[in-house]
């Protein structure tokens, strides 16, 4: 019985560890009023350590690129794409080919025309980490921000 006990802690153990290590980027979100007609939209990304979040412009044939989905909405619309700083290109093994990406932290900006003063904006991320051990599935986040 002991024997049992401590396996199902190790395996515990061993999840605990793993989900914390497999969870390598944070997302936060903010906004900022331009004036009472436009506002713009900040996507933090808080990437660990050895991590790389990949660019919004990544060929095919790459890894996922980081994407962005905003459902239509009668409080707000969306103007022009979702702006990026500049990243780091080098090329990866992995993929066999030069590929953009991000390294401890990337903010994301998307500006929209207000249709209402206090808006919730919607919307939804797809991205893919990799580290130089592994690449972990791409992901999916929603998220919703107020703008006031």
């Amino acid at each position: 019985m002991r024997k049992l006990f401590l396996a199902v802690v190790a395996v515990m153990v061993c999840t605990a560890v793993n989900a914390q290590i497999l969870n390598p980027v944070k997302w936060s979100y903010a906004a900022k009023k331009l004036n009472n007609q436009e506002a713009v939209i900040f996507i933090k990304a808080t990437i660990d350590q050895g991590w790389h979040l990949y660019s919004q412009n990544v060929k095919d044939g790459g890894p996922v690129k980081t994407s962005f989905k905003f459902p239509a909405s009668k409080d707000y619309t969306m103007v022009g794409k979702t702006a990026e700083p500049k990243p780091v290109t080098k090329f990866e093994d992995a993929f066999k080919m030069n590929v953009s990406y991000f390294e401890n932290e990337v903010i994301f900006q998307q500006r929209v025309k207000l249709k209402k003063p206090n808006a919730v904006v919607k919307g939804e991320l797809e991205f893919m980490v990799c580290n130089d051990k592994q690449c972990l599935p791409p992901d999916n986040v929603q998220f919703s921000v107020a703008v006031k």
